[in-house]
């Protein structure tokens, strides 16, 4: 009898935990109005996200201008695109003239004439890699007007003019490259013979340059060293040869940090005494910022390209356009990850630009922003 009277109070109770069919119908509305939160209607002229529709056929322009609304990165390429050309398009005629304006700048025909002053800056690795030759078009066309790069960036230039980098694999052992004399780039390979040929090259012109540092009283700098090797090099391979000829200049503050400085400082064993003023050229860099009526900066990676171009532009209160170009994050607070809205804050960017980075890697990204940018004609560009 007791356990029939628990089976029956079992089957009587309620189990824990069920609902009653309204409690159920209350849960399921709860449920409803989180999920089907009612939206605000948006901003009016709100872009659509869509991609490129390829049953229209290919058309690589129409392809990289519809990443604009493709999103993600897609969306900050079409951007960096948009910027670079308002940097490309814009100019002193676009403003009106100011009560305290210097009088040659009154001339309508000079306003006209006076542009945007780019910015360029690139780490090495871009010369090593086949966007060398992207560097040099701009170079060679006068579409940028200061260059910022690291050692690494000028001397694999000339190296390149005197014996070609090859195509390797990011896996193959270091070790055994190593006894074959044979230097990885990422997953390329520069046989260690090219800077012995480097050597060879760059020994004699460096007699010179320190003959004339005593003869003459010349004191070098690193952007007159390279305006030099430029001229000495004579190849219209080499994006220096094109800073030479175009009178465009090159900065790079830490010149000695690689096979450059290996040669200066194997050269003042047998003949010291050379100088290269670094000073000088910190003067020459800020007032080319200083003197100008705009500035762009294009950088392509981070370290100290990116800051001694953007540290340049914080003498006149920041630069009006910026692309940044790298895979750097900013969690770690360096500066080659920081987004451009750091360099707002410091005054390095104006607090009134529309700044962009892209989060890809250069070798990549740089040819197809130039294919929509500078190997544009400025009206298509623009539009």
């Amino acid at each position: 009898q007791q356990q029939h009277n628990n089976n029956r109070r079992r089957r009587t109770t309620p189990t824990k935990g069920m609902a009653s069919s309204e409690t159920q119908d209350g849960g399921n509305s709860k449920a409803k109005e989180a999920v089907f939160v009612v939206s605000e209607e948006m901003p009016e002229g709100s872009e659509v996200v869509q991609g490129y529709d390829f049953n229209e056929g290919l058309d690589y322009h129409k392809l990289l201008k519809s990443y604009t609304r493709c999103g993600f990165q897609a969306t900050n390429f079409g951007l960096a695109v948009e910027e670079i050309n308002r940097m490309r398009k814009w100019k002193l005629s676009d403003v009106p003239v100011t009560e305290d304006e210097d009088e040659e700048f009154k001339d309508p025909t000079v306003r006209q004439n006076v542009k945007c002053k780019i910015f360029f800056g690139y780490t090495s690795n871009l010369i090593s890699a086949g966007t060398r030759e992207s560097i040099r078009y701009l170079v060679q066309n006068k579409m940028v007007d200061v260059i910022v790069t690291t050692a690494g960036g000028i001397e694999e230039d000339f190296i390149k003019c005197l014996a070609p980098t090859f195509m390797g694999k990011f896996s193959l052992d270091g070790r055994t490259l190593r006894k074959k004399g044979i230097n990885r780039i990422g997953n390329m390979l520069v046989p260690n013979k090219n800077y012995c040929l480097f050597e060879e090259w760059f020994m004699p012109i460096l007699d010179k340059m320190l003959e004339e540092q005593k003869k003459d009283g010349i004191i070098w700098t690193p952007s007159t060293m390279i305006h030099r090797l430029g001229k000495e090099i004579d190849n219209p391979n080499s994006v220096y040869y094109w800073a030479y000829k175009n009178n465009i200049p090159v900065f790079c503050p830490a010149i000695t940090d690689g096979s450059i400085g290996d040669m200066i400082y194997f050269h003042s064993f047998n003949n010291p005494g050379f100088i290269v003023d670094i000073a000088k050229d910190i003067r020459l860099m800020n007032d080319e910022a200083m003197s100008a009526k705009q500035t762009g900066m294009i950088i392509l990676g981070g370290g100290i390209v990116k800051h001694h171009i953007n540290n340049a532009n914080l003498m006149r209160n920041g630069a009006n356009f910026a692309v940044f170009v790298n895979t750097a994050q900013e969690f770690d607070g360096s500066d080659s990850g920081a987004r451009p809205d750091e360099a707002i804050s410091w005054g390095k960017i104006r607090v009134d630009a529309n700044p962009v980075k892209v989060y890809g890697e250069a070798s990549l990204i740089f040819p197809l922003l130039v294919a929509e940018t500078f190997a544009q004609p400025e009206e298509k560009s623009a539009k």
